[in-house]
């Protein structure tokens, strides 16, 4: 029961998050495209949380270390820093962007900015139920195995593939396509997080470097 309160308040102070830089930097709470994100986005993440905490709390234990401050690689703490940064930019730019008028999104692609969102979240909590190792830190603990199934038989890193279709879907949910400039830095940190990563998993997952020769592609399938 303790460990659910802690998804509670973490889900609670994860809106919190997202609405301060939103709404404050947009100047008013008349900013429906920015409700119905945060909608979006509370409702997908908080059922597999809760379920998390009173099935798999090994699992939710894993997803609540995160931080730089948890990383134990400084190229991860890096990226971690690069990653929050890059996520509270696309939300103040975005609500400086509705609050200007520098550009006008049509209520129909703020749609499919939110479909976007609520998929690209949905892709990484299915990658949290299909590897139950995948945690918010980059860590290899003993006796993990490898997982080739799922969305892992797609792409090396499904869950930051995820997170890309997060991206782009965020600016465009928020009622900006400024905001999309942040796409490039948030990928160029993204892949700075992989290349670290599959470093370390090569060298401590066993049978990890048999895994990239099944699963040729890291990020996006037919790219790269």
């Amino acid at each position: 029961m303790k460990l659910l309160l802690q998804a509670v308040v973490a889900s609670l102070f994860g809106l919190v998050f997202f609405a301060v830089p939103l709404f404050w930097p947009a100047g008013t709470f008349n900013y429906w495209q920015a409700w119905v994100f945060i909608a979006v986005f509370g409702v997908t993440s908080f059922g597999p949380s809760v379920y998390w905490a009173l099935r798999r709390p090994d699992i939710l234990r894993r997803r609540m270390r995160s931080g730089p401050t948890a990383e134990t690689r400084p190229v991860q703490k890096i990226a971690t820093v690069g990653i929050a940064a890059m996520v509270l930019a696309v939300l103040v730019l975005s609500a400086l962007d509705h609050r200007f008028g520098w550009s006008q999104v049509p209520t129909p692609i703020v749609i499919v900015g939110d479909v976007l969102v609520a998929i690209g979240l949905g892709m990484s909590m299915l990658v949290v139920q299909q590897n139950n190792y995948a945690a918010a830190t980059i860590t290899v603990e003993a006796e993990q195995p490898v997982v080739d199934t799922g969305l892992y038989g797609l792409v090396r890193h499904p869950m930051y593939a995820g997170a890309l279709i997060m991206m782009v879907g965020m600016p465009l949910a928020l009622d900006s396509y400024w905001g999309l400039v942040t796409i490039v830095p948030a990928v160029a940190v993204l892949l700075l997080r992989i290349d670290d990563e599959e470093k370390m998993l090569r060298q401590e997952l066993a049978g990890y470097d048999e895994y990239t020769h099944k699963v040729h592609y890291r990020l996006v399938p037919g790219f790269w």
